[in-house]
């Protein structure tokens, strides 16, 4: 068993990568090597990136929490 924040601890790459193949990667087959890689782009740049809403930042999106925390101009 390994300690906490061990850097030979796959979990949270195992995790991630589970969460990749449910929600993009399995929904549809691609037909070139081209097609999977834009599609893995746009999940991760466009969606997980700045739309999805993540518990560390109070189940706010990442666009909404910078947005929620720049100074009022």
């Amino acid at each position: 068993m390994g300690s906490i924040g061990n850097c030979v601890d796959n979990a949270m790459r195992e995790s991630f990568w589970a969460r990749v193949q449910v929600e993009q990667l399995n929904r549809r087959r691609r037909r070139t090597r081209l097609e999977l890689s834009t599609a893995l782009f746009e999940y991760l740049e466009i969606f997980h990136n700045r739309r999805r809403r993540h518990s560390a930042l109070e189940m706010l999106t990442p666009v909404e929490y910078e947005l929620r925390a720049a100074p009022a101009a």
